[in-house]
Formats: structure tokens, C-alpha cells, sequence
């Protein structure tokens, strides 16, 4: 008697999608260099550099826990926006066959944008804020410090921008429609 492995039924092949306007792939890849100055500023100050700090603004940051929070917050952000390449590269349109259980699979434009589209509203919201970095007291840097820690992070107002610009061209690569609220 011959025994069947159960092995989930592959997605049908892909139709090919056009490629991502060159304009996409250069917001995609801004968008993942966005978040790259911040990032490394932490990873200076987990290395314990004071990076614009006075001694006791510094102090803050010279436990193990802050030290963990910020190298985790330095790679989970660099992480999410390389994500953004997904949206103008093949593995946006089929899963990498070494990601179990999924892997082969197609990705489904409107899951793909919607998610996407979550994230910019939210990094939007999140970030915006700091192009007014410089109207905010901060009693523990440095003049300089000040200037140059406001400098490394202005990028991140881009991301959540870049972002939906990018996942609306993805849905419309992908669909062929441009995405509608609906409404009349």
C-alpha cells in the first residue's frame, strides 16, 4: 500500500506581473536607507559611545537593558523597511521556496498592499513628529549633539511616505487597477 504525503497544493504558476516602475525601486531603496542613519547612531551608543550626549545624559543608556532595546530597535526598524524591496522585487510577487510551509507560494497583491499601506499610516504618524525635532528641549545632549542626532533622524519622516507610494505602485503592478476607497 502506498502511502501519500500531505504537502500543501502549490500556488498556481504566477502570471508575470510588469516590472516595478524605476521610480518604485528608488523610493523602495530610499525607504530602506531611511531608517539606516538612526539605526546606526544607536548601534554607536549600545558601543558606548556618547554620540552627542553629555556624561549624564549618557548614563541612561549604559545599561544592559537599554543597550538591548536599542540594538533590537536598531535592527527591527532596518528590518521592516528592507521589506520594502519586496514590494519591486520578485519575492513580493512569490514567496522565496526556502521559507517553510509557504515558501512557493504566491503573495496576494491585496494582503501585500494592505499591510503595507498599514505601515505607512502608522510610520507616518510615528515619525512625523521629529521634523520638529529641533522645537524640543533635550536637557542631556549637547548643542551639538543636539543638532546632529536631529540631522540622523529626519530621514525616518521619509519612510512612512516612501512606503505607501511604493505599495501603491505594487498594487497597481500587481493588479492592474489602482486601489479605490469605493466611495463615489
Amino acid at each position: 500500500m502506498e502511502r501519500k504525503t500531505r504537502n500543501p497544493a502549490p500556488s498556481p504558476p504566477p502570471t508575470a506581473s510588469p516590472p516595478a516602475p524605476r521610480w518604485a525601486v528608488r523610493a523602495a531603496h530610499l525607504a530602506a536607507l531611511a531608517v539606516l542613519p538612526s539605526g546606526l547612531w544607536r548601534i554607536a551608543l549600545v558601543l558606548g559611545v556618547p554620540a552627542g550626549y553629555t556624561a549624564d545624559g549618557f548614563a541612561a543608556f549604559e545599561t544592559p537593558g537599554a543597550k538591548a532595546w536599542m540594538l533590537f530597535l536598531s535592527v527591527a526598524t532596518e528590518s521592516l523597511a528592507l521589506l520594502t524591496l519586496g514590494l519591486v522585487r520578485p519575492w513580493g510577487e512569490v514567496l522565496p521556496r526556502w521559507i517553510p510551509r509557504v515558501g512557493g507560494r504566491t503573495v496576494r497583491p491585496l494582503a501585500a498592499t494592505g499591510a503595507a499601506l498599514v505601515g505607512a499610516v502608522c510610520l507616518t504618524a510615528l515619525w512625523t513628529p521629529m521634523a520638529w525635532w529641533w522645537t524640543f528641549p533635550h536637557a542631556g545632549m549637547t548643542r551639538t549633539g543636539h543638532l546632529v542626532v536631529g540631522l540622523l533622524y529626519q530621514p525616518l519622516v521619509l519612510w512612512g511616505p516612501l512606503l505607501g507610494a511604493v505599495a501603491l505602485a505594487y498594487h497597481r503592478r500587481r493588479t492592474g487597477r489602482v486601489l479605490s476607497t469605493g466611495k463615489r
